[in-house]
């Protein structure tokens, strides 16, 4: 299994005989390492409502025939537009043909402007995959929370995304927390440089991991991580 960064809090992950992405906000992404018509993808995982991160959902799912997997008001959104769309609730879980997908909960809003008029699209998740025995976590956009200590303690999480660009989610300091709490063995920081009111020091988060015995990887936008190099 390899996982890409493409910029923000966009993530690609290659099983080998599937492929999906989560939140993919590449148009318009000034640090996007990919363009979304190059994208192909049999799913599309979506934390939440946010255009900068379902941005070219409708795109990519129209081009690839991808199924789109997320909270049952914002599956039912791109299920109108004719798209193919699982909906699902926090708590909830399911073995796809990738794997077992979980949604936990998030705290943030989630909402996506049509027309000059906000739609509501659900609650904002966080998405837990069990991929062959590895089990990965991308805590969305969020807050810090207690209950992140508990998502850590049921789901032994190997390697996590973590936003740290703090005005819409986290900085820095609270996300140094939150990963001490969920206990992934390696960590990567998302949602940060992409533009300038949410700019952070990835590098010097990813050191300060250290101290909690997290191993830190401040990915640039278009670099991977492999399952077996986690793994040593």
């Amino acid at each position: 299994m390899k996982l890409t960064y493409l910029g923000h809090s966009c993530v690609y992950v290659d099983t080998g005989d599937h492929r999906l992405i989560i939140d993919p906000f590449l148009t318009g992404n000034p640090k996007a390492a990919a363009l979304a018509d190059d994208i192909e993808v049999n799913y599309i995982l979506l934390t939440h409502g946010h255009s900068d991160h379902i941005g070219d959902a409708e795109t990519i799912a129209r081009r690839t025939g991808a199924t789109i997997v997320a909270i049952v008001e914002l599956a039912g959104f791109f299920e109108q537009k004719g798209l193919k769309a699982t909906g699902m609730n926090l708590g909830g879980s399911y073995i796809f043909p990738f794997g077992k997908l979980t949604f936990t909960p998030a705290l943030h809003s989630s909402s996506v402007e049509v027309n000059g008029t906000n739609v509501y699209l659900g609650v904002a998740a966080g998405i837990v995959l069990n991929i062959d025995g590895f089990t990965v976590y991308h805590s969305g956009d969020t807050a810090l929370f207690s209950d992140l200590k508990l998502i850590g303690t049921k789901h032994k999480i190997d390697l996590a995304f973590i936003p740290i660009g703090d005005f819409f989610t986290m900085g820095p300091e609270d996300a140094l927390l939150a990963a001490e709490w969920i206990g992934a063995k390696h960590v990567v920081p998302v949602h940060y440089d992409t533009f300038g009111i949410i700019k952070q020091d990835g590098i010097q988060f990813a050191n300060d991991l250290q101290k909690f015995g997290i191993t830190g990887h401040a990915l640039q936008p278009g670099e991977s991580l492999d399952r077996a190099q986690l793994e040593r």
